[in-house]
């Protein structure tokens, strides 16, 4: 799998992908080659799920609360805040 169909896949696909290369790779049954070529689209997966879980943490928004605890509207999501 190259690095513009790694990127073309949903998160989900690719966590189910990134599953399956683990398993073989614990599996022990790859050729060493294999093994590599399969390590290293894992990377890839990683990456891109990675990249996938911070574009949906920006659009999480937080919401805010008034003195009285009532919900007083939302604001972007900001991690660093807690």
């Amino acid at each position: 799998m190259n690095d513009s169909s790694v990127t073309a896949l949903s998160f989900e696909d690719a966590l189910k992908r990134l599953e399956t290369i683990v398993q073989s790779l614990e599996n022990g049954t790859a050729s060493l080659e294999d093994s590599i070529a399969l390590y290293t689209e894992g990377q890839a997966l990683k990456a891109h799920c990675e990249a996938k879980l911070a574009q949906a943490g920006a659009r999480i928004e937080a919401i805010q609360q008034t003195d009285s605890g009532d919900a007083g509207g939302t604001r972007p999501f900001d991690a660093g805040q807690s």
